[in-house]
């Protein structure tokens, strides 16, 4: 927000579908003395009666931004929707100001609105801003029980949506489709994801969603089955995975770098862990490289950024991470690079199973601390008409502060 309004150039106000009926008394006093105001066609027409030069803003919305920097030094009002800064345009205009340059004068969201027509206590509700999102977004969170409200961008837009829960086995999910919320164009209807069958839906549109169905729900806890991953083998299994997550330590706002990736599982549950960490994947093999990738798009995680290199090459060229993980492709110079070229307080991670990337961690704990950990685990197999354990080949796992 600006410190000072006097200097403040740029007034973001929300506006809902009641038009000025619902603006706060900043807001006409900003549109009484701008120079320029704005928005998107459809706020526009919501006030037909300015005096002011107007403009339509772009899409897609990127392209609007040069142009309104191009406006400093004039009164500008830029017109979104409801509360600029919850799935809105407010954060990502103002990241290219100064805190003194810009006010915001928000209205009620579409999903405080949604909630407040539904009932749904919107502190334990699921939002949602897809316009332009994946529907996959949806996949953390689809289970019995859970509430959703999900911004979309038309009529199209909920039939996807419905397909969507349909294909994952949450046909029976209750729909309401809430349109033009607010404003005299309001209508809201129910249906389910299986039978909805509307083909007028207008924009803007949202749908609340009570989720039902027996499709798999995807456990909030590290070491989700592997099943859940497509792979060739080259994957670290649950129980170690769970492991490694613990040793990982995943933080708010986060990165990991996951070198040698194959799967992607370890990559995927860190960025599960929270949405707004973040995650590199480094993996040579492009087969395993792209099913990474997919495997992120399956389980609802579009933050992914695979990269195709062998380390230690091109990890340079990279943001810092907080934390690493060596699945694939250990050896003493990725070692050397890391310690040489990581920030200090970096937790590295490593995880071998041959006797040499043992000897290897052996050598590089006791040169450099940390804890060393033997995991050895066995599972319960047939020996004729009876049962045995059947032991796996034991992991050995370094983690260390740089």
């Amino acid at each position: 927000m600006a410190n000072e309004l006097g200097k403040a150039w740029l007034t973001i106000v929300g506006i809902g579908e009641d038009g000025p009926a619902g603006l706060s008394p900043a807001s006409h006093d900003a549109l009484a003395r701008a120079e320029r105001v704005t928005g998107a066609a459809r706020h526009l027409a919501l006030l037909p009666d300015l005096a002011c030069e107007t403009t339509v803003w772009p899409v897609p919305f990127e392209d609007g931004i040069a142009p309104l920097l191009a406006q400093r030094g004039r009164r500008v009002v830029l017109l979104v929707s409801g509360d600029p800064f919850w799935f809105g345009a407010g954060s990502v205009v103002t990241r290219q100001l100064e805190a003194s340059e810009w006010v915001a004068h928000p209205v009620p969201s579409t999903f405080s609105l949604a909630a407040a027509r539904l009932g749904w206590p919107i502190d334990s509700t699921q939002c949602l801003g897809l316009h332009a999102a994946p529907l996959a977004r949806l996949r953390p969170i689809l289970a019995p029980n859970v509430r959703v409200i999900v911004l979309v961008r038309d009529g199209a837009g909920v039939g996807a949506l419905a397909g969507y829960l349909r294909d994952h086995g949450f046909g029976d999910s209750r729909l309401w489709v809430l349109e033009a919320l607010g404003g005299p164009r309001e209508r809201i209807r129910e249906t389910t994801a299986s039978t909805i069958d509307f083909t007028d839906i207008v924009h803007p549109v949202a749908v609340g969603i009570a989720v039902d169905g027996d499709g798999a729900v995807l456990a909030t806890a590290s070491g989700r089955p592997d099943n859940w991953f497509e792979h060739d083998g080259q994957i670290t299994k649950r129980p170690v995975r769970a492991l490694t997550l613990s040793a990982l330590a995943p933080a708010p706002f986060e990165t990991l770098w996951d070198i040698g990736t194959g799967s992607g599982s370890i990559a995927i549950e860190w960025l599960l862990a929270h949405p707004t960490t973040q995650a590199l994947a480094f993996e040579a093999d492009p087969t395993r490289a792209e099913r990474a990738r997919a495997n992120a798009d399956a389980l609802g995680v579009d933050r992914l950024r695979v990269v195709g290199t062998r380390a230690p090459d091109g990890l340079a060229d990279h943001p810092q991470p907080d934390a690493v993980f060596i699945g694939g492709g250990l050896s003493e110079a990725l070692l050397d690079w890391l310690w040489t070229h990581l920030v200090p307080g970096t937790r590295i991670v490593a995880n071998a199973v041959t006797l040499e990337s043992e000897a290897l961690l052996a050598a590089w704990q006791h040169a450099k601390g940390g804890d060393l950990l033997r995991i050895e685990l066995s599972d319960a197999a047939p020996i004729g008409t009876r049962r045995g354990w059947r032991a796996h080949y034991p992991i050995v796992q370094w983690s260390v502060s740089r």
